[in-house]
Protein backbone atom coordinates (compact mmCIF):
# COMPACT_ATOMS: atom_id res chain seq x y z
CA UNK A 1 0.00 0.00 0.00
CA UNK A 2 0.89 3.52 -1.08
CA UNK A 3 1.76 6.16 2.12
CA UNK A 4 1.20 9.41 2.53
CA UNK A 5 4.62 11.07 0.93
CA UNK A 6 4.28 8.69 -2.19
CA UNK A 7 0.29 9.01 -2.74
CA UNK A 8 1.29 12.83 -2.33
CA UNK A 9 4.33 12.59 -5.24
CA UNK A 10 1.97 10.76 -7.36
CA UNK A 11 -0.65 13.07 -7.39
CA UNK A 12 1.57 16.24 -7.56
CA UNK A 13 3.32 14.06 -11.16
CA UNK A 14 -0.39 13.67 -12.41
CA UNK A 15 -1.33 17.30 -11.48
CA UNK A 16 1.63 18.32 -13.44
CA UNK A 17 1.18 16.39 -16.68
CA UNK A 18 -2.69 17.46 -16.52
CA UNK A 19 -1.50 20.66 -16.99
CA UNK A 20 1.20 20.62 -19.33
CA UNK A 21 -1.36 18.92 -21.76
CA UNK A 22 -4.15 21.92 -20.99
CA UNK A 23 -1.27 23.90 -21.73
CA UNK A 24 -0.20 22.81 -24.97
CA UNK A 25 -3.70 22.15 -26.42
CA UNK A 26 -5.43 25.23 -25.57
CA UNK A 27 -3.79 27.10 -28.87
CA UNK A 28 -5.16 23.95 -30.88
CA UNK A 29 -8.59 25.31 -29.97
CA UNK A 30 -8.05 29.25 -30.62
CA UNK A 31 -9.99 30.45 -33.03
CA UNK A 32 -8.51 30.82 -36.64
CA UNK A 33 -9.20 33.64 -39.02
CA UNK A 34 -9.71 32.15 -42.64
CA UNK A 35 -7.63 32.16 -45.41
CA UNK A 36 -7.56 32.93 -48.81
CA UNK A 37 -5.68 30.72 -51.38
CA UNK A 38 -3.57 33.00 -53.53
CA UNK A 39 -6.01 36.36 -53.89
CA UNK A 40 -6.50 38.87 -51.01
CA UNK A 41 -10.37 39.15 -50.25
CA UNK A 42 -10.97 42.20 -52.33
CA UNK A 43 -9.33 41.65 -55.74
CA UNK A 44 -10.11 42.52 -59.03
CA UNK A 45 -8.61 40.84 -62.26
CA UNK A 46 -8.85 42.06 -65.79
CA UNK A 47 -10.41 38.97 -67.49
CA UNK A 48 -10.13 38.39 -70.81
CA UNK A 49 -12.57 35.47 -73.03
CA UNK A 50 -9.89 33.25 -75.12
CA UNK A 51 -12.73 32.55 -77.71
CA UNK A 52 -13.74 36.07 -78.26
CA UNK A 53 -11.19 38.71 -77.05
CA UNK A 54 -13.27 40.40 -75.24
CA UNK A 55 -12.10 41.95 -71.83
CA UNK A 56 -14.62 42.57 -68.30
CA UNK A 57 -13.50 42.72 -64.41
CA UNK A 58 -14.21 39.83 -62.43
CA UNK A 59 -14.04 39.71 -58.84
CA UNK A 60 -11.73 36.07 -58.73
CA UNK A 61 -8.87 35.01 -60.88
CA UNK A 62 -9.78 32.79 -63.42
CA UNK A 63 -9.04 29.44 -63.43
CA UNK A 64 -6.02 27.80 -65.36
CA UNK A 65 -7.37 26.18 -68.62
CA UNK A 66 -10.86 27.92 -68.52
CA UNK A 67 -12.10 30.03 -70.94
CA UNK A 68 -11.23 33.08 -69.39
CA UNK A 69 -7.33 34.00 -68.99
CA UNK A 70 -6.31 36.90 -66.53
CA UNK A 71 -4.59 39.82 -67.87
CA UNK A 72 -2.28 41.82 -65.65
CA UNK A 73 -1.89 41.27 -62.04
CA UNK A 74 -4.44 41.64 -59.03
CA UNK A 75 -5.59 44.99 -58.14
CA UNK A 76 -7.15 46.46 -54.81
CA UNK A 77 -9.77 48.71 -56.37
CA UNK A 78 -12.63 48.43 -59.03
CA UNK A 79 -11.24 51.60 -60.39
CA UNK A 80 -7.66 50.75 -61.02
CA UNK A 81 -9.09 47.24 -62.86
CA UNK A 82 -10.83 49.63 -64.91
CA UNK A 83 -8.11 51.89 -65.56
CA UNK A 84 -5.89 48.50 -66.80
CA UNK A 85 -9.13 47.75 -68.51
CA UNK A 86 -8.64 50.84 -70.65
CA UNK A 87 -4.97 50.74 -70.90
CA UNK A 88 -4.70 46.70 -72.14
CA UNK A 89 -4.38 46.72 -75.97
CA UNK A 90 -5.47 42.82 -76.41
CA UNK A 91 -8.77 43.46 -75.43
CA UNK A 92 -11.71 43.65 -78.00
CA UNK A 93 -14.02 45.54 -77.03
CA UNK A 94 -14.23 46.10 -73.27
CA UNK A 95 -17.36 45.40 -71.50
CA UNK A 96 -17.79 45.37 -67.36
CA UNK A 97 -19.82 42.64 -65.70
CA UNK A 98 -21.94 43.86 -62.82
CA UNK A 99 -22.25 42.91 -59.53
CA UNK A 100 -25.45 40.62 -60.43
CA UNK A 101 -24.55 39.04 -63.09
CA UNK A 102 -21.49 36.43 -62.99
CA UNK A 103 -19.74 34.65 -65.52
CA UNK A 104 -19.00 30.80 -65.91
CA UNK A 105 -15.49 30.22 -65.09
Amino acid sequence: MLDAQELANTMKKSLLATAAIVAFSVTSFAAETPKTVGQSPLSFYVAQDTATLKCQIVEFRPVAGSRMKAIGTAHSTRAAAETALNADKTCVSPFEISKNERIQL
